[in-house]
């Protein structure tokens, strides 16, 4: 039998004065312009997707926590095993609704009289299931209205847009604390502003990135990555409006400098595909993004 390994819960430190001087030291960043300090933990990036079993050692029953905002995709199998029986049979996928837990499999011997054996593999992706790209997707820029930065890394990008998940990806070069605007109406699906650190070696900070994924009507979702530490402005399960300030960009994760890396992708076939997409500009009509060009900031009209 295989579990997954149990949650860190080290959180940053925040430390701030009110206004009426009362010293304040909590896991949360203040909301409002209040100034404060960040004691740094250390701490690994903790799964949305968790498993757990109940039933007895005879007739073990799984059930999946879904931690994303949103639905995601889980699929179970079973690997070395010996005289088992599943209900229902495995392989099998599951869509789990956003902060749900579903009983997803029991197990047991498939000859009561013999001794059985087994190991339970999962796998997750964020987003309900696709089958079909969506595609002519036109959005607005994840910048404010009145300011223009390059793009360092294009679509195809030879130094890390070349996997399925950021093949249509960009990364827009721009100061740390710039404004990072929604570019759909969605849902936050998911957060993580806890990192304060970046860097080029990508075993230790692949999985260390300030992020926001929002997931739109259609399915679709949008990653903003690489977000400064305690930056985040909306909370998981709250609506945004397109063209609203969601975070200010930053330098955490894999990263060779500070930018924001941006990608609208879509759950097909349990994994994540990057989509093609145009933005529009001030003059209404749309542009597909150039490695080495400014993007634009357009401001939203509904």
């Amino acid at each position: 039998m295989s579990f997954l390994p149990a949650l860190s819960s080290a959180k940053n430190i925040y430390k701030y004065q009110d206004k009426d001087g009362i010293w304040h030291f909590t896991d949360r960043a203040p909301e409002d312009e209040t100034e404060f300090e960040t004691v740094y933990m250390e701490r690994e990036p903790e799964p949305r997707i968790r498993i757990r079993q109940e039933g007895t050692k005879e007739s073990p029953v799984y059930l999946v926590f879904n931690d994303f905002w949103g639905p995601a995709e889980v699929e179970l199998m079973l690997k070395d095993d010996i005289n088992v029986i599943s209900e229902p049979p495995l392989p099998a996928r599951f869509v789990i609704p956003g902060q749900k837990e579903q009983v997803l499999v029991g197990l047991g011997p498939l000859n009561p009289r013999m001794g059985y054996q087994y190991r339970l593999g999962m796998s997750s992706v964020p987003g309900r299931p696709i089958p079909d790209p969506i595609t002519d997707m036109v959005i607005l820029p994840p910048i404010a209205a009145d300011e223009a930065y390059p793009i360092s890394q294009g679509f195809n990008g030879a130094k890390t847009h070349n996997s399925p998940d950021s093949e249509y990806a960009i990364d827009v070069a721009m100061p740390v604390g710039t404004a990072i605007h929604a570019v759909r109406s969605g849902v936050v699906m998911d957060v993580e502003e806890d990192f304060n650190k970046g860097g080029t070696d990508r075993k230790k900070f692949m999985d260390k990135a300030n992020h926001v994924r929002i997931v739109h009507p259609d399915g679709t979702m949008a990653l903003y990555a690489h977000l400064d530490l305690a930056s985040v402005s909306v909370r998981p399960g709250a609506r945004v409006r397109a063209g609203q300030k969601i975070a200010r960009s930053g330098n955490t994760g894999f990263s060779s400098g500070p930018h924001l890396h941006f990608a609208i992708q879509q759950n097909i076939g349990m994994k994540l595909i990057s989509l093609p997409f145009r933005l529009k500009t001030s003059q209404g009509d749309a542009i597909a993004p150039e490695e080495l060009e400014l993007i634009k900031g357009t401001a939203f009209n509904p």
